[in-house]
């Protein structure tokens, strides 16, 4: 069979795509060893996911980075402000302008310094920029605060009463003041008060201060005087069908030199634990209070708002404000202003519900941060409680065990020689010891309890004052 002639022959292939021109940068990264591949890829648009990945990190990146750049812009404003106050010159013996600042203990928090460290962050910079020096008042436990305030109140008092006098060894300094020049320096200074709970322990002192009485008071003396009778460490009645037994044949010989070192030890904790003699307190210290004697002036007062975030259900609200510093470098920066100018207003202590006077009452100062408390801490009064019943408990077995001990009507087990029980010495101490803390935050914590009013006297209304924005007056 053949072929037919007519057959259609096959198209040529067509003709391949002219080869582009290489250019002098691809021809050069030829050269440096890169894989042609490399250099031949085409870029496209990632896919969903990293879309939403790289929008999401820019836009938490992009918030930070603005954030950031707002705190130092807003620190840097309030910086040029008041740095030509640190140029003007003093006196050599002359010191420079000092505030006190109060913060107490967040309630909840183990770190008792937050509040100094907001402090210190935020409204420091400013002080400093402007030669303003200050002085930090650590209060480590609930109710610190307010003991201070008090013992330096009534401090105060007996130096004007003349009950008390400066060492002599103050008063040969070339930089000594008299108590009056130094109300005048502490009036040009102030008092920073950071949060809340600060306000209602200062104000507490200051209650306590000026309506107590002019006796000095030690509450550790006070405290063992009133646990000395309560009747924990009574010798037990003897019980006269019980022989008494004598002290092992091995410890005969020891029992004298025993008794006879915890009786010393017995005799100098009570020395040192009994309260001073009522009897030594002078009339004038004893002279009761009258409640309607004006006070003299106090330090202004600057209300740093401080809010603290505790718990896992608040820690959304820390992520909020770790990218809203701006607002809190601000918030510092204003009052570090208000306190470097100087101008102040009354302290207002109307009802924020008064129909006369619309402002907001400075007791009212933070009230919405107290709705942040841990609701926990309603307990603290029932765990205190809780804990005092367990110890004294067991308080009674280890007292029994440590005059066994001392009085040589037993030996010590194998266990006990490793590890000695407490002495009937260090057993009182560390009941005066726990006594102490519990009372102090029972004590603390009523003071700055949600709901629990800020104390307050009349007579505060003309002695206290609160700085304000210059620019208001």
């Amino acid at each position: 069979m053949s072929t037919s002639s007519n057959a259609t022959p096959a198209p040529p292939p067509p003709p391949p795509p002219p080869i582009k021109p290489k250019s002098g940068v691809r021809t050069a990264l030829e050269y440096t060893g890169i894989p042609p591949s490399w250099l031949e890829k085409r870029p496209k648009l990632p896919s969903r996911n990293w879309l939403i990945f790289l929008s999401t990190t820019s836009a938490i990146t992009g918030w930070y980075l603005y954030d950031r750049s707002e705190c130092k812009r807003i620190k840097q404003e309030y910086v040029e402000r008041v740095q030509h106050l640190a140029e003007v010159s003093v006196h050599t013996l002359e010191r420079p302008r000092r505030v006190a600042v109060f913060g107490c203990r967040w309630p909840g928090d183990e770190e008792y310094e937050q509040s100094l460290k907001y402090f210190r962050k935020y409204v420091k910079p400013i002080l400093v920029a402007a030669a303003v020096d200050y002085d930090l008042i650590k209060c480590k436990r609930q109710g610190d605060l307010a003991a201070y305030v008090e013992d330096q109140t009534r401090a105060r008092r007996r130096l004007d009463a003349g009950l008390d006098s400066d060492p002599e060894s103050l008063r040969m300094l070339p930089t000594y003041k008299n108590p009056q020049e130094r109300r005048q320096v502490e009036l040009q200074g102030g008092w920073i008060v950071v949060g809340r709970p600060a306000l209602k322990e200062l104000l507490a002192g200051l209650y306590r201060g000026w309506n107590g009485t002019l006796a000095r008071v030690d509450r550790e003396e006070a405290l063992a005087n009133e646990l000395e009778s309560d009747g924990h460490f009574d010798e037990p009645p003897e019980d006269e069908d019980s022989p008494t037994l004598p002290p092992p044949p091995s410890t005969q010989h020891h029992t004298s030199p025993v008794l006879g070192a915890l009786a010393t030890q017995l005799s100098q904790s009570q020395l040192s634990l009994r309260p001073r003699s009522s009897s030594s307190s002078t009339p004038e210290e004893l002279a009761p209070i009258d409640p309607t004697a004006p006070l003299p002036a106090l330090p202004p007062i600057a209300l740093v708002p401080f809010l603290n975030h505790i718990g896992i259900p608040q820690v959304p609200l820390m992520i909020l404000d770790f990218f809203n510093q701006r607002h809190k470098v601000r918030s510092g920066a204003e009052v570090g202003y208000q306190i470097v100018m100087g101008a102040t207003r009354p302290f207002n202590a109307s009802s924020s519900e008064s129909a006369v006077s619309k402002s907001t009452s400075d007791l009212d100062f933070g009230l919405e941060t107290e709705g942040y408390f841990k609701s926990s801490l309603n307990k603290r009064p029932q765990e205190i409680e809780e804990a005092r019943e367990k110890y004294y408990k067991t308080l009674a077995e280890k007292l029994k065990t440590a005059r066994a001990i001392a009085r040589g009507t037993r030996e010590m087990t194998t266990e006990e020689q490793n590890n000695p029980p407490p002495s009937e010495v260090e057993l009182r101490a560390e009941r005066m010891k726990k006594e102490l803390l519990w009372r102090r935050d029972l004590e603390g914590w009523e003071i700055v309890k949600p709901g629990q009013a800020p104390v307050w006297d009349d007579r505060f209304t003309e002695a206290l004052r609160v700085f304000t924005d210059p620019t208001t007056n």
